[in-house]
């Protein structure tokens, strides 16, 4: 055990009661137990979390369920149910934090409003996280990750020059901003309340959250201009800049930014230093508008030499590079093993790798607990609040384990 592993950790003794259920606010909820916080997680009995019938993935569980969900207790609750109010009202009394990320409206309806909720626990912090925020005519709209990317722009810079070759992100990174924005704005409103002893309300738009994301896209279209093309993986304003294919069929992705690096690059990758003088690569601006002639001297150049090879001539040259990994190189990249990144965390199907959080702080160790069954804590947490087996039986329609 090392030496922080028993220290105290930011967020112990702060609860968090989470109607969530996807990717963004189990995002915001798991960042928040690495952290130290108990958080509650409210499903529906038998179904849960949609998210964990995503696929069977990791030993039979899905995918961005346990990625998004270790070190939190799942409490299998009916919201419809008529007991559901009470006990609603019982876990807030106790808790600091709020978070939902339910229908649009639908928290109101059932008066988990921050102006409701502020009335009778005012010390309560409240974040909702919806696609495109309260107000507007786009409140009611249904939003998915891929629509948001849609909306946001996003698809509009990415993927190939070609009418039909925009391309989504990979993972879903609007999910995954809002996601980002409702932790940074709890842990915010938790700051707040140290001051003014009252909770807060956070409001996170997976909009508004991708948008800010595309503030480079944006003002380079300032005003009227021509929006950045699309250009693939390479960049669309630098070259060379972004993937080459070398001689044995591996890819090596570089980055040139300068004029210092361009002559590096001619005289000790390429080999050929007079290209460093030819009038149409004689600058940035040059070098990206005669992309096609300069991407056909640089994939000759690679031809004759494998992947690493390249590699060992770009790391002599000092220019930015990258081996450009699937899957199976990111789980055995060999600095996040000499970093010893990886964790363990217990699952309802055994124990599975966990990337420790980023942002390793020499003061603690993260949380890195089991990813609950559906309902495994119900019992657990009806008892502290004081229900008795009988009331929990007649809660849950089944006998208290």
């Amino acid at each position: 055990m090392s030496d922080t592993a028993a220290k105290p950790r930011p967020l112990d003794g702060i609860t968090v009661i989470s109607l969530e259920h996807a990717i963004a606010a189990p995002f915001c909820t798991r960042q928040l137990a690495d952290l130290g916080a108990r958080v509650i997680k409210i499903e529906r009995p038998g179904v849960g979390d949609f998210a964990r019938g995503y696929d069977e993935r990791v030993k039979g569980l899905a995918s961005h369920f346990v990625w998004t969900n270790r070190s939190k207790e799942s409490l299998a609750l009916d919201l419809k149910a008529a007991e559901a109010g009470e006990v609603l009202d019982a876990l807030l009394a106790k808790a600091d934090v709020l978070v939902q990320n339910l229908a649009p409206g639908a928290a109101a309806r059932m008066g988990l409003s921050f102006e409701a909720l502020h009335a009778r626990f005012p010390r309560l912090v409240v974040c909702d996280i919806s696609g495109y925020g309260e107000g507007g005519p786009y409140e009611q709209k249904k939003a998915y990750d891929l629509l948001i990317q849609s909306e946001g722009g996003f698809l509009s810079v990415t993927g190939g020059p070609g009418e039909e070759e925009m391309a989504k992100a990979g993972c879903s990174i609007a999910d995954i901003a809002a996601g980002m924005y409702a932790y940074t704005g709890v842990l915010s409103a938790l700051m707040l309340r140290d001051k003014t002893g009252e909770g807060s309300r956070v409001d996170v738009s997976m909009l508004e959250s991708l948008v800010e994301w595309m503030g480079y896209p944006l003002y380079y279209a300032y005003d009227g201009a021509p929006p950045p093309p699309r250009a693939g993986a390479a960049h669309a304003t630098i070259y060379p800049y972004g993937p080459f294919p070398a001689g044995d069929g591996g890819t090596v992705m570089l980055g040139l930014q300068n004029e210092r690096e361009w002559g590096l690059f001619c005289e000790k990758v390429l080999l050929q230093p007079e290209l460093a003088r030819d009038e149409r690569f004689s600058a940035n601006f040059k070098r990206s508008e005669n992309r096609a002639a300069l991407r056909a001297i640089i994939v000759e150049s690679f031809a004759s030499l494998t992947a690493e090879q390249v590699i060992e001539r770009l790391e002599a040259a000092s220019i930015a590079n990258a081996h450009v990994n699937d899957m199976a190189g990111v789980w055995a990249h060999p600095q996040l093993k000499a970093r010893q990144r990886w964790s363990e965390v217990g699952s309802p199907s055994g124990t599975l790798p966990a990337l420790l959080p980023p942002g390793r702080n020499t003061a603690f160790e993260p949380r890195m607990d089991p990813i609950p069954a559906l309902g495994e804590h119900t019992d657990r947490v009806l008892a502290e609040l004081g229900y008795t087996a009988a009331d929990i039986e007649r809660i849950t329609g089944r006998r208290a384990g």
